[in-house]
């Protein structure tokens, strides 16, 4: 079942899994009634999800093509005549049944009367967005960015997720990244393998496996934590950790770390 995970006067977001390890959210607005849908990994949980809070589907937004956070989309229009699926432009002809409005970065979504800012954040598929909302202090990343790591480099290059993954810290240190899957535990086996006296994150690593335990979720996490601990965004961090030379570019410092990652056990 659905929970509430964050709200405030203007907004309510619910949080809950979806098949092996994804999450799924919903966004609503409660002064229009108009609720979105970040991705469709399974139909149930999010049908569950809108029955519990009493709420009804409008809007599906997608962050990319992939069949995990697609795979729900004609289903739920079936059932929810009228809801409008948003997603990338440039990935409309990926995503089985298609886009009805299509954005790319700097373009602008509207769920009732909550707006939210589309942002680039190319890396894992070319044409990967977030929807980050000022108002709920949230982004919503798909597979952009995990609480201690990123997504696989699928279709992007070196320096374009290096780029995305500098977008998102640009955000205020506030804002919670709703992450599309609770890898943190993996993430974080191999994060201490690179940063290994960052205080930081050896207390992080222990909150983690405390809440696991527990079975809570790791998501959502923040930027500001982020920038302490994941050595994706800590390039400069990293780049002394792995004793790179110091005029490795960037993206550089970020192809090997993903490399690393790609091929750890």
């Amino acid at each position: 079942m659905g929970s509430i995970r964050s709200e405030g006067a203007s907004f309510k977001i619910a949080q809950f899994g979806a098949l092996r390890d994804n999450y799924g959210f919903l966004l609503h607005d409660p002064s229009s009634g108009a609720t979105a849908a970040i991705d469709t990994p399974e139909v149930e949980p999010i049908v569950a999800t809108l029955r519990e809070h009493s709420w009804k589907l409008t809007h599906i937004l997608n962050t990319h093509h992939h069949a995990d956070h697609t795979g729900g989309n004609q289903e739920l229009k079936t059932k929810y005549p009228g809801v409008v699926v948003v997603g990338p432009r440039s990935e409309q002809h990926k995503v089985r049944g298609g886009i009805d409005v299509p954005v790319e970065g700097t373009d602008r979504v509207l769920v009732g009367s909550l707006e939210l800012d589309v942002i680039d954040v190319g890396g894992h598929t070319l044409g990967h967005v977030a929807y980050y909302s000022s108002v709920a202090r949230s982004c919503f990343v798909g597979d952009s960015i995990f609480a201690l790591g990123c997504g696989r480099m699928f279709e992007g290059t070196p320096e374009q997720f290096h780029k995305t993954l500098q977008r998102l810290m640009d955000l205020p240190d506030d804002t919670k990244l709703f992450c599309a899957h609770e890898y943190t535990e993996a993430n974080a086996k191999f994060a201490a393998t690179i940063e290994t006296d960052n205080e930081d994150l050896l207390h992080r690593i222990d909150e983690i496996k405390a809440d696991r335990a527990k079975g809570l979720p790791t998501v959502p996490t923040t930027v500001e934590l982020e920038k302490r601990t994941n050595p994706f965004v800590r390039i400069n961090a990293v780049r002394k950790a792995l004793a790179l030379p110091p005029d490795t570019p960037d993206h550089m410092v970020f192809a090997e770390l993903r490399r690393r990652k790609d091929r750890f056990p």
